[in-house]
């Protein structure tokens, strides 16, 4: 019997190629490198995620990824990393990570709350035994997904936060990750956040590339929450080239009776697929994915997630806003898994898009995979233009029709923000509502 052997593409040859080089220098200890080397030999059977492929249907990587830029190092810093760090605005802990290499100088680290350890996940990982590492793969959901096997393959640096049990921040852990952009490279990361039993946290991640060449990143956020943990988690990926490919995964395991809320912001996002895994652990359970998304042009934003009530009496909401302009395509691929003994599950998901353009597009596929008899979960999607009767009313009392969609859309997207409970940074994800629009020149201020 004859055996296929899938072509390689040129960019999985370099990735490939690019692991056999940098295998002996990439941070580890002996179960992290197995572990690699158990991903890498995934990656070679399955290749770069692709059409054919149901989760990554609508985001072709292989086909997008034609070449594989050489891995990023740490190097010269230019000037408009310094500028851009000086215009850090969100008040709150900050932890720098440039070009995917945690920097301990940029960091907030003399003022670290108390029951709080941050450290390189260079050093986490060359410390981290057997059961330790076994956090690095996230949910089960996860494993097979060829983004993440790339990135467990790659990784080199990230920051990792424990919080101990009990400790609740007052002010939240700023992520501020850069991409020094002086000449196209690749960036594999991932960071950690582990809660112990009672903390509470709020972690904002901001992602920006600050020079003019564009940058291929995969990169991975896990949180554990302990029992009764809580965490609301606040994305931004904004102000990336055009030619740029991202993949954000967020994975997150919860235990019993914690609370874990995300939302997101694309708004000048390139190319970009965020995928998410949650995993509830443990009963009576809480978690809610929310997230806007901003499109123009050619940009291409997919949001993937898998909600996995393993459990009892878990609930879980998602709600995602598109607003796509141009020749945009926005893709959302939301689905619920209820397993057999997971009784009393509530879940609620939904997916609304405005369409701005005749070149725009929006595909929704919302699923629901339930093996219990005992659950309350649906599903809802729409694709629509721009309300007329909402623009004739406001244009009806004086306002010009380019303000009155502004304010329209603005309003449309504010209902995700208004789940931001921090007002400092509600605030600023509307300010990157409001710049989006006004570069449109349709300002809600104006």
């Amino acid at each position: 019997m004859a055996v296929v052997t899938p072509l390689k593409s040129a960019a999985e040859q370099e990735l490939a190629r690019q692991y056999a080089g940098a295998r002996p220098d990439l941070p580890g200890s002996a179960a992290v490198r197995a572990q690699r080397d158990a991903a890498f030999a995934g990656f070679e059977a399955k290749g770069l995620p692709h059409r054919r492929l149901e989760s990554w249907r609508y985001t072709d990587l292989r086909a997008i990824l034609r070449e594989a830029r050489p891995l990023a190092r740490p190097g010269l810093r230019p000037r408009a990393v310094t500028d851009r760090l000086a215009l850090q605005t969100i008040p709150g802990t900050r932890l720098v990570m440039i070009d995917g290499i945690f920097s301990a100088a940029d960091s907030d680290l003399d003022t670290l709350p108390a029951g709080v350890r941050v450290r390189s996940l260079a050093e986490a990982l060359a410390e981290m035994p057997a059961e330790a590492a076994e956090t690095l793969r996230g949910p089960a959901v996860a494993h097979d997904d060829g983004g993440l096997m790339l990135n467990a393959v790659l990784m080199r640096d990230g920051v990792v936060v424990e919080i101990a049990a009990g400790t609740v921040l007052e002010r939240p852990l700023v992520l501020l990750a850069l991409r020094s952009g002086g000449e196209e490279t690749a960036v594999f990361s991932r960071s950690l956040v582990a809660l112990g039993a009672g903390a509470g946290a709020t972690v904002v991640e901001l992602h920006e590339s600050v020079g003019a060449e564009p940058i291929q990143l995969n990169h991975a956020l896990a949180f554990t929450l302990g029992d009764g943990a809580e965490v609301e988690h606040v994305r931004m990926v904004t102000r990336q080239r055009p030619e740029s490919v991202q993949v954000h995964t967020l994975l997150a395991e919860l235990g019993a009776h914690a609370r874990f809320s995300a939302v997101s912001l694309a708004a000048g996002c390139g190319t970009l697929r965020q995928q998410n895994f949650i995993r509830y652990a443990g009963e009576h359970t809480k978690a809610a994915l929310r997230g806007i998304n901003l499109l123009r042009k050619q940009e291409h934003s997919d949001v993937t997630l898998v909600m996995d009530h393993a459990v009892p009496h878990g609930e879980s909401r998602e709600l995602f806003k598109s607003i796509i302009d141009d020749e945009a395509t926005c893709v959302f691929q939301g689905k619920v898994v209820v397993r057999p003994h997971a009784q009393k599950t509530d879940g609620g998901m939904k997916s609304h898009a405005v369409l701005l353009s005749d070149g725009a597009a929006m595909f929704n596929k919302p699923e629901l995979e339930i093996f219990a008899d005992d659950v309350v979960c649906g599903h809802g999607a729409t694709v629509a233009q721009l309300d007329q009767d909402q623009l004739f009313y406001l244009m009806a009392r004086g306002l010009p029709r380019p303000q009155a969609e502004a304010l329209v859309l603005a309003a449309f997207a504010g209902e995700v923000a208004e789940f931001v409970t921090d007002e400092s940074v509600r605030e600023i994800v509307m300010r990157e509502v409001e710049a989006w629009l006004g570069a449109r020149g349709w300002s809600p201020l104006s």
